[in-house]
């Protein structure tokens, strides 16, 4: 039996089981499309373009097959190591020829390049022989290593066959964490990495090998910080999250990615040991990121220079980081803390991040990329077909190759549904919820309907509970059992609990209604102030200068005029338009009601405020002119060409009546 990503071992602490990968398949529907061309076009393109930047060459002259140039980043290996597990993780999808071939040949590659000691990463070895670990802030070394290791996990819970095999990807990594349990605790006591992520990769290993060594080095990896001793140029501790012991940290700072990984590292240890001072930081870190330093979208990080998480509320649409990256790791530590609660409102985080500060970030065609996905582009933006700095499209291939195991949990009560899907869940004799086998079979058009429907096709026999989570944003759900009303009330954690003996063809029916929403941020949001956004069912939508029309009279479509001078009524009608087309996707789109201001770009952009004027996007001199405005997905936004775009747009000053 295969095991998906997180597989707690100590599991006193969980209110919640991930099933083992296999148990939920994502069969029809928005996901499985997604992870269908993450299979057949994404995963394949980054094998190539794995060659192309160097990062393979970097390993051949590592292994003294290559008298190459480095070529930098220094931790391009980890691209390397993500697309090996995503490879790892589509087994449980169907056999595939090409990816096993290259899992092989690059096992053998690292095994070739790693020194006899079980060291390997290829800058140091290449670039600056003799100094490991002489970088503990920017040398990522162990960030590396941690991506190797969660490679090597994936290959263990997936191949079927000993991790231990002389050319495995598991003998790799085993004798590079051996090394690292070894040197860490003795001669480098001192080593705090400035880059988490070995911290999981870890506690994963551990999990797969049962080596107590590797949960107690991650557990003293979390011990050491909080002594101020990482700094790099003008990024000092905080940037880090070096500034204060973790058990002291109250509020989430510095490089965002870092912090995310750090955190879901904290919460791993926890689980296994029971380290009672992890747990308080870990909640309230999660608070301040919630309450102040998310974006709509899910994606989080507002600062360019540093890539870091901001002041509260600091939350500027057109500088958002927001990489593609952290929005990957916000899911993982979301995911364990629904894991450790079972609690809906980390799943609800969880969807609002997948559908739209993750998905943004790569193209409908699955070979084009975001790595920064900003609220607003005033200027035309287009996709990157990958990056020097390539650490998001690897992250997003193998976070889809997984994707359905974050959508299912069981417990001793029954099976808990965290996100609509089509697809099956089958769980054999002898899991925790019955001594016979149960599958369900789901079908739903989320997100773009609200209609989820589980059928059971087997059932033990005995009483069971299926819960389903509400999304806070869903009023007026209705939900039937054989078509009889269930009368749904979500409990305190955010779920239906149907608690009852199930036969086959038993089927439950949820309706979700899918009302357009106008949103408004808080006034501390400067950002955002004097502005509305659209969402409809769990996705945010924006405007896109391609969509809005040349003057008031005409149609929308190629050649725009861009989003200068637009606002949107707040309170006026949404449209619905159903399968529009967005590069050969059907999406639905809504129509809003909206104004653009046409006048000259003025000499001086300020004026003196007057009592009836407000000096806003109608104030001032110039014509107004009414339309139509078409918004689309966020997820879908710069796939027809360069575009601007607009997720906050400037709500319409209502003494106009000309709407």
């Amino acid at each position: 039996m295969s095991q998906g990503p997180v597989e707690p071992v100590t599991r006193e602490r969980l209110a919640l089981l991930p099933l083992s990968h296999g148990h939920v398949s994502l069969t029809d529907g928005f996901w499985s499309s997604r992870q269908r061309r993450n299979r057949e076009v994404t995963i394949p393109y980054g094998i190539a373009m794995l060659e192309q930047s160097g990062t393979m060459e970097n390993l051949r002259v590592a292994a003294g097959s290559s008298t190459a140039e480095y070529k930098m980043p220094l931790f391009r290996d980890s691209d390397l190591y993500k697309v090996l597990e995503a490879v790892a993780w589509e087994r449980s999808h169907g056999p595939d020829d090409a990816h096993e071939r290259f899992l092989a040949s690059s096992a053998s590659l690292l095994s070739a390049a790693q020194e006899q000691d079980g060291y390997l990463n290829s800058y140091v070895q290449v670039v600056e022989p003799g100094r490991r670990f002489a970088n503990p802030a920017m040398g990522h070394e162990l960030y590396c290593a941690g991506h190797l290791l969660q490679a090597a996990v994936a290959d263990a819970r997936t191949s079927g066959h000993p991790s231990d095999s002389p050319s495995s990807l598991g003998l790799v990594a085993s004798r590079f964490a051996s090394y690292l349990t070894d040197v860490l605790p003795r001669e480098q006591a001192g080593f705090v990495p400035g880059h988490p992520e070995i911290e999981t990769a870890l506690v994963e290993l551990y999990r797969t090998s049962r080596d107590r060594r590797l949960l107690d080095l991650a557990a003293d990896l979390l011990v050491r910080r909080g002594r101020g001793a990482l700094r790099w140029h003008n990024f000092g501790p905080s940037y880090f999250q070096d500034d204060v012991p973790f058990e002291q940290a109250t509020t989430i700072r510095g490089h965002a990615v870092r912090a995310l990984y750090l955190l879901a590292g904290a919460i791993d240890v926890y689980t296994e040991t029971g380290a009672t001072t992890l747990l308080p930081p870990i909640l309230a870190q999660w608070s301040d990121m919630t309450s102040s330093k998310t974006y709509i979208t899910g994606g989080v990080g507002s600062r360019h220079q540093d890539e870091a998480f901001g002041d509260p509320f600091e939350l500027p649409p057109d500088r958002a980081y927001c990489e593609t990256c952290a929005a990957i790791a916000s899911v993982m530590w979301n995911w364990r803390l629904l894991l450790l609660t079972g609690e809906g409102k980390y799943a609800e985080l969880m969807e609002r991040t997948l559908y739209n500060g993750f998905l943004a970030g790569v193209g409908l065609d699955g070979t084009s990329f975001f790595y920064v996905n900003p609220l607003q582009a005033r200027t035309p933006s287009s996709r990157s077909p990958w990056y020097d700095c390539a650490c998001c499209p690897p992250n997003v291939m193998r976070l889809l190759a997984s994707l359905e195991h974050y959508i299912a949990t069981t417990s001793a009560a029954g099976v808990q549904i965290h996100q609509y899907f089509s697809g099956t869940v089958h769980l054999p004799a002898g899991a925790p919820v019955g001594a016979g086998p149960l599958e369900l079979l789901a079908r739903t058009d989320y997100p773009h309907g609200g209609t989820f429907t589980l059928r059971v096709v087997d059932a033990p026999g005995t009483p069971l509970e299926i819960s389903l989570r509400i999304p806070t944003f869903a009023d007026g759900v209705s939900l039937a059992l054989g078509g009889k009303d269930l009368r749904p009330e979500p409990d305190a954690h955010g779920y239906v609990r149907i608690h009852r003996t199930w036969t086959a063809g038993d089927e439950l029916q949820l309706e979700i209604p899918m009302r357009p929403r106008a949103l408004h941020a808080t006034g501390d949001v400067d950002g955002a102030r004097g502005c509305v956004a659209f969402e409809r069912g769990p996705l945010v939508y924006c405007i896109e200068g391609v969509d809005v029309p040349r003057d008031a009279g005409a149609a929308g479509g190629e050649g725009g005029a861009g989003l200068h001078g637009i606002s949107v009524d707040p309170d006026g009608a949404i449209g619905v338009t159903r399968a529009v087309d967005v590069a050969g996707e059907p999406v639905v789109a809504l129509r809003l009601k909206g104004r653009r201001r046409q006048s000259a770009v003025p000499d001086w952009p300020y004026a003196e405020h007057r009592a009836g004027l407000d000096g806003g996007q109608d104030g001032g001199a110039g014509d107004v002119a009414a339309l139509e405005i078409q918004a689309v997905p966020y997820y879908a936004w710069a796939n027809r060409g360069a575009s601007d775009m607009r997720v906050w747009i400037p709500a319409a000053d209502a003494r106009h009546d000309n709407m």
